[in-house]
């Protein structure tokens, strides 16, 4: 085989081993189209270049892409690094503590290697793009490793965890996803003490470790859904349940999703599902949606909408 094809191999089998957590050497020749002993070594090829591909004997053993002592070059496709810069140009206004500075570094080491036409993408995408930045809760970006790697390699995470009324405890979690809203980090989690599912603020969480506790993976909700069903109703003390008639994407545009859920009613109508701890904001947030409503649940909201109402109409009266 050419150099060429040789280098070309060994550039597909570090796209493989970043791909997934770990591979049979059987998996790799087969992928390949090699034999064992060319996936030996081609591997011996990635450690030259810096690259420290763990190897396990035995029968269940195989081989996985670890952390070494200095970072070598990654393998990015074009998508890939289209992808990475617009995110590298995004997260200078985050919400991850840190990130900015970190971030404009990555972007000026990417932004030198990449070809010109991808560079010309990149600038045009963020050219045409504005970031609307509301107020967040900044998370320690060590944290969200943490979590991520967690989540990849299916272990568990022992973290202290400062519940809504401020009291602080222990948890062990069999983390699945991680969900941000724009404001706020939460973690989708299997709570071992309490057998269930459970959804955690990241801004919430101290001491954060990966235990050497693998799990495997269970059945799970859909971590988008889930999160959003929780960070909408269960933290308030009121959950209303207000029929609008109005078509559910229309509704959802005026309503972010960490803010309430939208479900859809058929003929036009759908069913605004949100929480909060005050009757009369939810009863004027309702109103100012601009939609004819029928507020379903709680009964308390009812009775708010219609002292807000009285109120109202008394403001428009001439003395």
């Amino acid at each position: 085989m050419t150099v060429e094809g040789t280098t070309e191999r060994v550039l597909r089998l570090l796209a493989l081993l970043q791909r997934r957590a770990s591979w049979t050497a059987a998996e790799l020749s087969a992928e390949l189209g090699v034999t064992d002993r060319s996936v030996r070594r081609d591997v011996e090829r990635l450690r030259a270049l810096g690259y420290p591909v763990h190897a396990a004997p035995g029968v269940g053993g195989g081989y996985q892409l670890g952390a070494g002592t200095r970072l070598p070059p990654l393998l990015l496709d074009d998508e890939e690094a289209i992808a990475t810069a617009v995110s590298l140009r995004l997260a200078s206004g985050g919400t991850v503590a840190g990130a900015g500075e970190a971030a404009l570094r990555a972007l000026a080491k990417l932004d030198q290697v990449m070809p010109p036409r991808l560079r010309a993408e990149v600038r045009a995408v963020h050219g045409a793009t504005e970031t609307l930045v509301g107020p967040g809760v900044e998370i320690d970006a060590e944290l969200l490793v943490t979590l991520a790697r967690a989540c990849r390699d299916a272990v568990r995470v022992r973290f202290r965890y400062a519940a809504r009324g401020g009291d602080e405890r222990e948890r062990t979690v069999e983390p699945v996803r991680m969900v941000t809203t724009g404001r706020r980090w939460y973690l989708m989690a299997w709570d071992t003490d309490r057998d269930d599912w459970r959804t955690f603020r990241l801004d919430r969480m101290r001491e954060a470790t990966a235990t050497t506790w693998r799990f495997r993976p269970r059945e799970h909700p859909d971590p988008v859904a889930y999160v959003q069903q929780s960070v909408t109703g269960a933290p308030y003390r009121y959950v209303a349940r207000v029929r609008l008639h109005a078509p559910p994407a229309r509704v959802r545009e005026l309503v972010p999703p960490q803010a309430g859920r939208v479900e859809d009613d058929g003929d036009g109508w759908c069913v605004l599902v949100a929480g909060g701890d005050d009757l009369d904001w939810l009863a004027v947030h309702v109103a100012r949606l601009g939609f004819d409503a029928q507020i379903l649940d709680p009964p308390e909201l009812r009775e708010a909408a219609t002292r807000l109402a009285h109120r109202i109409a008394s403001m428009a009266t001439p003395d």
